[in-house]
């Protein structure tokens, strides 16, 4: 008994078949990849890279690999017809920016980090500087290089190299 042209039991074709207007074979190649509730999927995947061009893609593939191939090309195709002259790399090119503002901006909150620590440490070390006498005798020598001074001075110096100009490059380069 026929419904709609078709023999009744008969499987759907696959997206791909479906969008080539062709019969859908049980040994289909696109069938595992391309499901027909997902149309989209190889319609912008035949738009980019065409049908006869998948089909040896993933002919050549062992068939363990093949999902995963389909995946990319989808993700490609689809970056592709959102940006259709930098795709996929546009995308990481935009990642990598946004990257880099944020490193750029951990390095100023570390920095700003460095300058609170040093304020506090300094306004430690002024109140116990401030009970000692105006003369430099061995219990200011003693203040001076108190852990906290000591400390200070480290922080300083990490001050100074996070200031350091950087000739062009991020800090982070490898």
């Amino acid at each position: 008994m026929k419904d709609g042209g078709r023999k009744q039991g008969a499987m759907s074709p696959c997206a791909a078949c479906k969008h080539l207007r062709r019969r859908c074979a049980q040994d289909c190649v696109f069938a595992p990849y391309f499901p027909a509730d997902e149309p989209h999927k190889f319609a912008s995947v035949h738009k980019v890279f065409g049908a006869s061009n998948v089909n040896k893609m993933l002919q050549e593939l062992p068939e363990y690999q093949r999902s995963d191939a389909v995946s990319s090309m989808v993700y490609e195709a689809n970056a592709r017809v959102r940006d259709p002259v930098y795709g996929c790399v546009g995308a990481i090119s935009s990642l990598q920016q946004q990257v880099d503002v944020l490193r750029t901006q951990l390095a100023l909150a570390q920095t700003e980090v460095v300058h609170m620590r040093m304020q506090q440490v300094s306004s430690t070390s002024s109140d116990k500087l401030k009970p000692v006498s105006a003369g430099f005798n061995s219990s200011s020598q003693n203040l001076l290089s108190s852990p906290s001074s000591r400390l200070a001075k480290s922080l300083l110096a990490m001050d100074m190299v996070v200031d350091q100009p950087n000739n062009g490059e991020t800090l982070w380069s490898c």
